[in-house]
């Protein structure tokens, strides 16, 4: 799936500006209360799974720390900015590394040239992903005090959390490809006719 560069800004831009007006404002209204805590899924870190699968691990790291950042500042954020910063950074890395490292391109070749994952890397990567992204986060609130949730309390928020980010995964990885193949599509045609 190669689009240009400027495709793929546009589209992980758009991309995580979605997840996050989905995750700040439909999200919190089905919340799940687990030790005290309310868990949604995580649909930025699942568009951050995607970009990392259907990109490279660079473009992961820096489309974590984007989305991580934005996440961090936007209204009700109640926790030291930069700590979604560093979990969804460490997300991208975690997921480009291990879908890429022993192949040079993941899943099958669609009739349009673009690759699709398979459905096991989707999960494996979607479940993966929430642990490191959730643990980090909850880790790093941890250190700095800034959570007064107990250890116990963290594990079953991040095993709720696992198992919604699956779920929800089966809708947001394909939606962010075809984002990815639709917008990187229009760009080639654009450049056919420049």
């Amino acid at each position: 799936m190669r689009t240009s560069s400027t495709g793929r800004l546009v589209t992980v831009l758009l991309a995580v500006l979605a997840a996050l007006l989905v995750q700040v404002t439909v999200l919190p209204h089905f919340a799940w209360e687990v030790g005290g805590l309310g868990v949604v899924p995580d649909v930025v870190l699942l568009v951050v799974v995607a970009t990392a699968l259907a990109t490279d691990t660079r473009y992961g790291m820096l489309t974590g720390f984007f989305a991580g950042l934005v996440l961090d500042l936007a209204p009700p954020a109640d926790h030291v900015a930069g700590r979604w910063a560093l979990a969804l950074m460490a997300v991208g890395y975690v997921v480009g590394r291990l879908a890429h490292d022993n192949t040079s391109d993941v899943g099958r070749l669609e009739a349009d040239g673009a690759r699709r994952p398979p459905l096991t890397l989707v999960l494996a990567a979607a479940a993966g992903g929430s642990f490191v992204g959730t643990s980090v986060f909850a880790l790093s609130g941890l250190f700095l005090g800034d959570s007064a949730a107990s250890v116990a309390d963290l594990l079953q928020v991040a095993l709720v959390a696992l198992v919604l980010d699956v779920v929800f995964a089966l809708l947001v990885v394909p939606a962010t490809y075809w984002l990815f193949r639709r917008l990187g599509r229009e760009r080639a045609l654009q450049g056919m006719w420049a």
